[in-house]
């Protein structure tokens, strides 16, 4: 057991590592740790023997709830929702078209049964989401239009419907029957999306109303839900996989306390879980073996690359009038990943006559999509035309946080306020909006989602959409002023409580790498912050910027 313990920190220490160079020249995070496992496998230099199928499915579906769940977590729908429907057309429509062509396709170049070729078409359906963003954020594509948008969406939540497909055709393989195809398809849908909403809805009520003693139950409650949405949607016939897709993108977008540290946790755990399954799935092949199944992983990919992918993207994308060039480019973009192979392993342990190598088979077309396509995609968006330099591939993440000029105006709260006696996070204030602080009857103080808005309180609110704000604007604002800290400054390197600022003087702000910071009293000063300060004593505030300036 020790020896396994050490053998799997090792193993994560050289992915981690190993991708920190790498990452920086817009090679795939999965291409990495695939390889990493590769070489540890039974052909590798390490040469650990490891062929349990079954254990790497079990793994690979605990791994693929949180994977799933995260990609919902961190997606703004505010960004996405205008194209909404032509992302969820790709991910289900999308996926059937390039699931049949590229069946038929195997049909005819395999000579395998129609069944088993239209289950590699399945399989291969869906596209990556984390090799398309890990590309798009370390090379920091900023793309023009909606692109980022559509292929988030898209990417995100086709996974869900290629596996749908992929236990459709299983069962059909099993001879379970045609007839039961219909009823399979709507109770995968519908069992999977209710559930989805009701916990989601659940989780977000009792978040709002129940305070945990220890902080760090908040994100182990939530992570406790998602697996319950997969496990209760399964259990009753539905999809859940789509159930904790939804479930995250509803309680992701939704105003709920300690959201920030929740995100960073399933941002922690999502990547661990892509890093073990990633390697897993390299552990599990057989190198030596791919030379068998190169001619047919290599024609299969280049069909979907220049012919399935792209029927399927125009066929659908065309109708929205979204420029040919946008078209193209999301065409390219339909990397093939870790999931397809998960779902590989799903075909080889369901218990049906597979007579291909149809594991090593997905395993190089998954290899060859993100080596080729993937190191490919920063050249083509150039080619085309597509980079925006005005704007950030970031916006499409919840976690993304503007650097604009800061403004701060001043709300009171009169007793027949529509915010007296509720919660801030029960306010339904936009969430655009941030409250920065609250001045109550002579004090200052940075409230939480729990704070309670009284009659006579003056909130202090800023944001990015100004035409919001101005709803709520008062004829006073707030008198602020920006701090930058250098290297000699009496603050560098010191918290908040240890900085000696005066007391009637507020940090209201830190802006830190592009990065807002609501700081609390142990947070640390760092050289080059720019803090956002503001105060009742103007003279105080002059001397503060005078000798740290």
């Amino acid at each position: 057991m020790i020896e396994l313990m050490v053998i799997c920190s090792f193993v994560i220490l050289i992915c981690i590592t190993s991708s920190k160079v790498l990452y920086k020249f817009g090679v795939p995070i999965l291409l990495i740790f695939i390889v990493l496992g590769m070489l540890f496998g039974s052909d590798g230099l390490v040469g650990i023997y490891y062929n349990n199928f079954e254990l790497t499915k079990n793994i690979c579906t605990l791994a693929l709830i949180f994977i799933m769940f995260f990609g919902g977590f961190g997606t703004n729908w505010h960004m996405a929702r205008p194209v909404a429907i032509p992302s969820m057309l790709m991910s289900t429509l999308g996926v059937v078209i390039t699931a049949g062509l590229t069946g038929m396709f195997c049909y005819v170049i395999l000579k395998t049964t129609l069944l088993e070729s239209l289950l590699i078409g399945s399989i291969v359906a869906s596209t990556d989401a984390a090799s398309v963003f890990s590309i798009l954020r370390s090379q920091e594509l900023n793309l023009k239009g909606s692109i980022a948008s559509i292929l988030e969406i898209e990417s995100g939540s086709n996974d869900p419907f290629a596996y749908m497909l992929t236990i459709i055709i299983l069962s059909l393989m099993s001879n379970q029957g045609s007839s039961s195809i219909f009823p399979m398809l709507f109770s995968q849908v519908s069992v999977g999306i209710i559930s989805a909403v009701v916990l989601s809805k659940l989780t977000i009520y009792l978040l709002r109303h129940i305070n945990f003693e220890i902080d760090g139950f908040y994100p182990i409650f939530v992570t406790a839900i998602a697996i319950l949405s997969y496990g209760l949607s399964e259990l009753f016939g539905g999809n859940g996989y789509l159930s904790a897709y939804i479930g995250g993108i509803i309680i992701g977008n939704s105003k709920v306390p300690h959201k920030k540290s929740i995100f960073e946790f399933f941002d922690s755990i999502s990547w661990l879980m892509q890093i073990t399954l990633f390697f897993l799935l390299g552990l599990l092949s057989y190198p030596s073996k791919i030379p068998n199944v190169l001619i047919e992983g290599i024609e299969i990919s280049i069909f979907m690359i220049l012919i399935a992918r792209p029927i399927a993207t125009f066929s659908i994308l065309s109708w929205f009038k979204i420029p040919f060039k946008q078209q193209l480019f999301i065409s390219w973009v339909g990397l093939r990943g870790a999931a397809s192979i998960a779902f590989a392993i799903f075909a080889v342990t369901y218990g049906v006559p597979i007579y291909s190598d149809i594991f090593h088979i997905i395993f190089f077309i998954a290899l060859f999509s993100v080596g080729v396509q993937g190191t490919l995609i920063p050249k083509i968006a150039l080619k085309l035309d597509l980079i925006d330099n005005e704007s950030s591939v970031f916006k499409t993440f919840n976690d993304y946080k503007e650097d604009k000029s800061t403004k701060l105006i001043e709300i009171s709260i009169t007793d027949d306020s529509n915010l007296v006696n509720k919660t801030i996070m029960d306010s339904n204030i936009p969430e655009d909006i941030l409250i920065v602080m609250i001045k109550r009857k002579g004090d200052v103080f940075v409230p939480r989602g729990s704070t309670i808005i009284l009659p006579g309180d003056i909130l202090v609110v800023t944001g990015n959409n100004f035409d919001k704000l101005r709803m709520y604007q008062e004829d006073k604002s707030t008198k602020l002023m920006e701090i930058s800290v250098g290297a000699t400054s009496n603050f560098a390197n010191k918290t908040i409580v240890d900085a000696n600022i005066p007391d009637e003087i507020l940090v209201v702000m830190i802006k830190r790498s592009g990065d807002i910071i609501i700081p609390k009293g142990s947070t640390q000063i760092l050289q080059d912050d720019i803090l956002v300060i503001t105060g009742t004593d103007i003279n105080e505030i002059n001397k503060l910027a005078i000798s740290n300036g």
